[in-house]
Formats: structure tokens, C-alpha cells, sequence
């Protein structure tokens, strides 16, 4: 089982000021089902978070923040009844029970079955946690950022750096006898700078971490994301306007599976197939990429963002098979959808909180390697663009229509890089997209840990993972007509 903080022990742990046993979660669960619910589940929660902002040479604040609850959610048929405390007293986990209860009127009383409580993977095992780290350590690493940023350059004009940090105790009771504990640590890590020449302002950032502990930056010092903020911004002083038109277009390794995230992988989450509404219905077996695309979501990458022992049904956390040689072979599973399909559980049902229910949601998305050389699908394009860094997108489920972004991109014109793009836009269809990949380099990456998805008002933190590929067409949107 995950190591424990030393410092913030969740209070409904054996050895906190509110223990839960199984005599007390039996209880509950029997009020839970008491008016003639199929099953119950108990979803306790602490979360324990800290964060830091250095600005224009200063730490501008310093936060800590805790948050704790039961979330009781009730099965009868489709309906599902759910309800939210934030106390652990006896009477309010009660009252919780007994409202998520009113789903059921009557029916005959299920049976809380005898508790079974099973070892889980460590992925994510970690010798001290940042949160018991000393504070000064933490703003030590926002001071090296900005000194190196402000280090010789005379175009800075303001450095952010940044770290949030949280640990996230769950505590799972259901009725069906499953019980699961885990400590869920998270850190995120950014440098922001703003760069003035000529007139002309540009914005550069960097930033990455994970489930990981301080020990992330002997990998990627501060020193370092502030060198990658600044080379960021730098670049764009020299960009010219996006050309307009349907282009051949090469992804970067790592942060370009972001759009695979968007526009595919959320077609795969089995509420949406359960309900009919994605584009991906009823087609397992089916085609739906090129044969060079495998596409899995992995919760066991170590000390990823995405990562998991369990989600928060309770269930293991695994790799999930969704894409092979582009046939579809599977979807995201929560317990629901994966009665709904006569399928186990993938371990990807996720809340964001206590005060959430939990749905089909990915972990670390990842399309894995192919067989070209990185450089090679570079050098087979005549003229193109070459995405590296992706922003923000928009992707319709029911049809995986998509816009995205990009933050940092380049002309590609017979087989060389050339100058950098500014307002580029990527606009396409997820699965058409994913059909029209026709080479895949061996150049797997995995983002660094700064994504977070949301889906119906829930965030959750994700990781996505991909090698160089090449799509033979794609829409570009742009300023300049090509």
C-alpha cells in the first residue's frame, strides 16, 4: 500500500481523530440500502494542499488548504442516489446515508456481503511527500527559477514560477465486500516569463511534475523549465503569420498527445457508448485508425500524473487496451458501464471529490510507438507544419469534430524545419484523423505531469503520451492565405 504523510493523516484512518472501521462502514452501508437499494458504496476523503507564487522577485503568497467528506452513492436500477458530508460524526454520515437511500422505495433489502481487504500496487510510493518538505525548501526552487530567468537578459520583463502541491487520502467501503485504501500524492511545477524587444511583448512557460517528491527537479531543475520559458517566448519574436489550407502536419512526441486525449480518448469512455452519443458506438471489432495506431490507457506508468493504485470505486488500476493496429477493441470502464457491457471494470472510475460521482474517465492516454524514425517523418515532408507545443481545444464527442491550439509550431518546407508560426489552428475530426496517420515514429514521450481534464464540471489531473507521427492531411487555420 502507498506510503503514508507524516504530517497529514486523514482523520478517518485507523489512527486519526475519526477512525472508520469495518463495524462502523457496515453500519452505514446497511443504512444506505435500507430502503431497498441493489448496492452502496462509502467514498471517504482528505485532501491536504499547499501552494506557492513568486512574482516580480517576491513570494506573493503562500497557501494550505484541507478538505475532507464521505460521499454515499446508492444503486437501484438506472437510478442512482447520492449524497455528500463533510463531517465524520456518526449522525451527519447518517443522514448522508439515509437522503442517498431515498433513490430505492422498496424492494427487498440487499446484504452487505463480508469485507475483504486487498494489498494494492505501489506506483507511486514516495519516501516523504512535499507537503512535509520545509516551506523555505519550496521557495528556494521559485527563487532559482526566477534568478535564471532574470539571469543576462535584458527582454525579461516578469518571471512567475509557481508550485501546487496536494495529498489526497481515500478510503473506499462498498457494499459488495470490496474495501480500498490509497494516499494519492500530487506536484505541479511552472515558470511563466514575459519578454520585451522591439516594441513587441511574447509570453513564454515551462513547467511539468507528477506523483512525485521534491526529487523531480535533479531531473528538470528550476534553472531549467526557466530556460525553456524563455526559449519558448523567444521564438515567437520571430514568428510569421499561419498559412491557411489542408497541410501534410508532423506531432512532436509527448505533448501532442493532448489532441489524442481530446478527440479520441474521450470517445472511449464507456458512458458516453453505454448512452449511444459516441462516435466510437457499438464499433468494437471494427476499424477506426490506421493499422499503425495502438492506443492504451496506462494508470501504472510510475509516479505519473495520471497514475493510480486504485480508482475511486475502489477498483485496481491497470492498463486498458482501447486501439490495436487500429481495430477497436475496448472502452474506459466505471462498475456501471461495465455491467452495462458484461465486461470487468477497467479502474477508471473517477471523481474529482467526496462531493462527486464517480464516471468512466482516463488516466495516462498513450498512443504507442510505431516503426519510422523521428527525423525521417520530418525529412518526408514536401510542405508542412510541424506541431511541438499544443494549447487549448475544443472536441465534440458525439462526432470528435476538434480545434486546437498551438502554442509552438514550425513550416515545414522540403523535408527541413524553417521559421516558426504564430495563430496556428489544428481543425479535424478525431477518428479521421487517426485513419490518416501514415507513419509513427519509435519515439514514445509522456508529457511532463501539467494536464488536467475536466468532463460534466469534474477535473481531474491526466497524463498523455505519444511518439512523432505523421497525418497525411490535415485543416489548418491561419491569417495568411497558402
Amino acid at each position: 500500500m502507498a506510503s503514508q504523510s507524516v504530517l497529514y493523516r486523514a482523520p478517518f484512518d485507523s489512527g486519526g481523530t475519526s477512525p472508520i472501521d469495518g463495524e462502523m462502514a457496515r453500519k452505514l452501508l446497511e443504512k444506505a440500502l435500507s430502503c431497498g437499494g441493489e448496492d452502496a458504496d462509502l467514498f471517504f476523503e482528505y485532501r491536504a494542499a499547499g501552494g506557492f507564487v513568486f512574482d516580480d522577485g517576491i513570494l506573493k503568497s503562500a497557501s494550505r488548504s484541507v478538505s475532507m467528506g464521505l460521499g454515499v452513492r446508492v444503486r437501484k436500477g438506472e437510478g442512482t442516489g447520492f449524497a455528500f458530508v463533510e463531517r465524520f460524526d456518526w449522525e451527519s454520515m447518517e443522514r448522508a446515508c439515509l437522503t442517498a437511500a431515498k433513490i430505492a422505495e422498496g424492494g427487498a433489502t440487499a446484504q452487505v456481503k463480508p469485507f475483504e481487504i486487498r494489498a494494492i500496487a505501489g506506483r507511486y510510493d514516495l519516501p516523504q511527500v512535499s507537503l512535509d518538505a520545509p516551506g523555505a525548501d519550496k521557495r528556494a526552487l521559485l527563487e532559482r527559477a526566477a534568478r535564471a530567468a532574470n539571469a543576462g537578459d535584458p527582454r525579461v520583463k516578469r518571471v512567475e514560477a509557481s508550485l501546487s502541491e496536494e495529498v489526497r487520502e481515500i478510503l473506499v467501503w462498498s457494499a459488495d465486500g470490496r474495501v480500498a485504501r490509497d494516499s494519492q500524492p500530487m506536484l505541479r511545477f511552472g515558470v511563466r516569463v514575459v519578454l520585451e524587444a522591439n516594441g513587441k511583448r511574447q509570453e513564454g512557460s515551462s513547467g511539468g511534475g507528477g506523483r512525485t517528491t521534491l526529487g523531480y527537479f535533479a531531473g528538470k531543475s528550476p534553472e531549467w523549465h526557466a530556460a525553456q520559458a524563455i526559449e519558448q517566448a523567444s521564438i515567437m519574436f520571430d514568428a510569421e503569420e499561419a498559412p491557411a489550407g489542408q497541410f501534410e502536419v508532423a506531432l512532436a512526441a509527448g505533448d501532442a498527445g493532448i489532441l489524442l486525449h481530446e478527440a479520441v480518448g474521450h470517445g472511449l469512455e464507456a458512458d458516453f457508448n453505454r448512452k449511444g452519443t459516441s462516435h466510437y458506438s457499438n464499433k468494437i471489432g471494427e476499424p477506426v485508425a490506421s493499422e499503425l495506431c495502438t492506443v492504451i490507457d496506462d494508470a501504472t506508468l510510475a509516479l505519473g500524473r495520471g497514475s493510480l493504485n486504485v480508482d475511486d470505486e475502489g477498483f485496481e488500476a491497470g492498463s486498458a487496451l482501447l486501439i490495436e493496429k487500429g481495430r477497436l477493441v475496448g472502452y474506459l470502464h466505471d462498475r456501471r458501464s461495465a455491467e452495462f457491457f458484461h465486461v470487468k471494470p477497467t479502474g477508471n472510475g473517477r471523481r474529482e471529490s467526496f462531493a462527486a460521482v464517480p464516471m468512466p474517465r482516463m488516466t495516462n492516454t498513450i498512443l504507442t510507438a510505431g516503426p519510422h524514425d523521428p527525423e525521417e517523418i520530418v525529412r518526408s515532408i514536401k510542405r508542412g507544419i510541424y506541431a511541438k507545443r499544443f494549447g487549448g481545444g475544443q472536441v465534440d464527442i458525439t462526432n470528435g469534430d476538434f480545434v486546437f491550439s498551438l502554442t509552438e509550431s514550425y513550416m515545414v518546407e522540403d523535408g527541413k524545419i524553417g521559421a516558426p508560426l504564430k495563430g496556428v489552428n489544428l481543425i479535424g475530426n478525431g477518428p479521421d484523423v487517426m485513419r490518416k496517420v501514415i507513419m509513427l515514429g519509435h519515439d514514445v514521450a509522456v508529457s511532463d505531469g501539467v494536464w488536467t481534464c475536466g468532463k460534466d464540471g469534474q477535473s481531474v489531473p491526466v497524463g498523455v503520451g505519444c511518439p512523432t507521427l505523421k497525418v497525411s492531411s490535415m485543416t489548418v487555420g491561419g491569417t495568411k492565405v497558402s
